[in-house]
């Protein structure tokens, strides 16, 4: 199949006007041409791009679509989503998270980095749709983490268990926030695996920096509030980020995730200290909780490895990629869709390690096709 559109994106930046995608019957890229006069060609309205990445998501949270207000910043948000998430019935779970799973598909997402607490989505990965890279978190804000390790670790290795089938489908196991993680916990995830590829739920709020600094504020009336007994732990007088960076190997390539309140000087820490570093802006569900966004002409200055994520359903109103670019493009509209769709893409496959198989139009990868008109539409339609 020979295609062309108004527009081309290959992940990277603009194809020249008049260039023709030449596409196999399984959607591998067999060529691209700058012009053809032959042939039977496909013109299409809009923009032709590659399929869209999903850096961070929690599939396991969608029956909880609605079930808490939007603006209560994020240690109220998280007490709810501790006390309600439960709630449910296993019927509302598996269907809640089949039909996010699959608006995510109608949204032209290809790949996905998914937060794992549990087994639940387990079946999800199965159905070879989309390629996953689960995340599983680990939680324990302890001296003596070795039993809650011990559980995430359980899960990790079912995961890992599972037959790849026709999609790529990975695991790690990771830190979920600097307040819910120890220094103790962060040393177990660090010595598991000093390569592995973690994600972190990074300055989301500025009660987390607040913590570390003076160890004052709600994220110690949180610990006090579920029982956690914190006194083993010591301010460091800095930012959370500029404090467990040192807890982690170099060695690890790291997704941060929000960064809400992340400081050019954190920037700065974390791309001196890790070898490859990756920022996940997730705007839909920070103005959902916090009602503000992290600052991004400055992430964008510092940084050209911004990708991009939408959070959970209970944060969330849809899962949808081109959703969370335009509330950027609205909030931030000198930024270009040039460079939005590069880090929806190419940016986002990078930080999934999956640049291989995704993220580009180039040829011998199966990057799946879009076509969208984001000026105009929300719809997205599949092309291959």
């Amino acid at each position: 199949m020979l295609l062309t559109a108004t527009r081309i994106h290959n992940g990277k930046h603009w194809l020249p006007e008049g260039a023709v995608i030449d596409v196999a019957a399984d959607g591998m890229i067999a060529g691209i041409h700058t012009a053809i006069e032959e042939g039977n060609i496909q013109h299409y309205d809009g923009i032709v791009c590659p399929g869209f990445v999903n850096v961070h998501c929690h599939l396991e949270l969608s029956h909880m679509k609605g079930a808490i207000p939007e603006h209560t910043g994020l240690i109220p948000f998280l007490k709810q989503v501790a006390y309600t998430r439960n709630n449910y019935s296993e019927e509302q779970k598996q269907s809640a998270r089949t039909d996010a799973f699959n608006d995510m598909v109608a949204n032209g997402i290809v790949a996905v980095g998914d937060i794992a607490n549990t087994l639940d989505t387990i079946a999800l990965r199965e159905l070879g749709k989309i390629h996953f890279h689960s995340f599983v978190e680990a939680i324990g804000f302890s001296e003596t983490p070795l039993p809650q390790f011990e559980r995430t670790e359980s899960v990790y290795r079912l995961f890992k268990e599972q037959p790849s089938l026709q999609k790529t489908l990975r695991q790690s196991i990771v830190p979920h926030a600097p307040y819910s993680v120890s220094q103790q916990l962060f040393s177990l995830i660090d010595k598991f695996d000093r390569n592995a590829l973690l994600s972190i739920h990074n300055q989301e709020s500025k009660a987390e920096d607040e913590f570390y600094l003076t160890k004052h504020g709600p994220v110690r009336e949180l610990l006090q509030a579920v029982g956690i007994d914190d006194s083993f732990f010591k301010p460091s007088g800095k930012s959370s980020l500029q404090t467990y960076l040192h807890w982690l190997s170099g060695s690890h390539p790291t997704i941060f995730v929000h960064n809400t309140f992340t400081t050019r000087a954190d920037i700065e820490v974390a791309q001196t200290l890790l070898r490859n570093v990756y920022w996940c802006l997730c705007p839909n569900a920070n103005l959902y909780i916090e009602n503000t966004l992290p600052d991004i002409d400055m992430l964008r200055r510092e940084c050209n490895t911004i990708c991009i994520g939408t959070d959970s359903l209970s944060s969330n109103h849809q899962l949808s990629v081109l959703a969370e670019l335009k509330t950027i493009k609205q909030y931030y509209p000198d930024i270009e869709w040039e460079d939005l769709l590069r880090w929806a893409t190419h940016n986002g496959a990078q930080a999934l390690q999956m640049e291989d198989i995704i993220g580009s139009i180039e040829p011998g990868k199966i990057p799946g096709l879009l076509l969208i008109d984001p000026d105009k539409s929300n719809k997205v339609t599949i092309l291959a």
